[in-house]
């Protein structure tokens, strides 16, 4: 799985960069997403996304740059503070302001790490925001034995708090998602995954 992450990564980044600047970026990315307190928020989170984004990466506007907010939209992973995204971003902006390419947008690539703090739409004018946020959120329609392991690495990087503390908050938000008409913003996830996720989500409520 690394091993394909750093090709994919050097694909991405090869255009807009000499290799020093791509290992060097690569470099931090891999160590970020590997640190000791990562659990679910980690390499393999990043490589799912991108299995799924080819499945409809033609559907996707710009590509490019919401591939780089895959892989920097938990670069900054904390458990106890609540910015991981806003900082999240601004490592992004600092991290690829030499890469040679005028086109990127970057205000656009900060939103869309933004955007999944509350899992919410910021960028409307494409699909691509909702896209991102879809991707991210697919763990949710999993099958049950893939999603109880996912609830247990979440559980893992929150392991500070103890269950007095970490239940209600978790069941608020399992319940915010479950009061949203739909966990998913695009047809093609709302069709795939709505269903298993809404029961997940229940199942997980009622044993906590």
């Amino acid at each position: 799985m690394k091993h394909w992450l750093k090709n994919y990564w050097q694909d991405l980044i090869s255009d807009y960069a000499d290799i020093s600047l791509i290992d060097s970026l690569w470099t931090t990315i891999e160590s970020q997403y590997t640190s000791k307190n990562r659990h679910y928020h980690n390499l393999s989170h990043i490589y799912n996304m991108f299995l799924q984004l080819e499945d409809f990466k033609t559907e996707i506007e710009d590509l490019d740059s919401l591939r780089l907010a895959i892989w920097y939209h938990d670069i900054i992973y904390k458990s106890t503070t609540k910015d991981n995204e806003e900082q999240s971003a601004l490592f992004a902006e600092k991290a690829l302001k030499d890469l040679k390419h005028d086109s990127f947008n970057f205000e656009s690539i900060k939103n869309l790490i933004i955007s999944t703090k509350k899992h919410e739409l910021i960028l409307t004018k494409n699909l691509d925001n909702a896209y991102l946020l879809d991707l991210d959120l697919s763990i949710l329609g999993t099958d049950w034995e893939t999603y109880n392991m996912y609830t247990q690495n979440i559980r893992k990087e929150y392991i500070i708090y103890p269950d007095i503390l970490y239940k209600p908050g978790r069941k608020k938000v399992l319940k915010h998602f479950l009061e949203r008409d739909s966990l998913y913003f695009t047809e093609r996830f709302q069709t795939k995954f709505e269903t298993q996720a809404r029961s997940n989500l229940i199942l997980e409520i009622e044993m906590l």
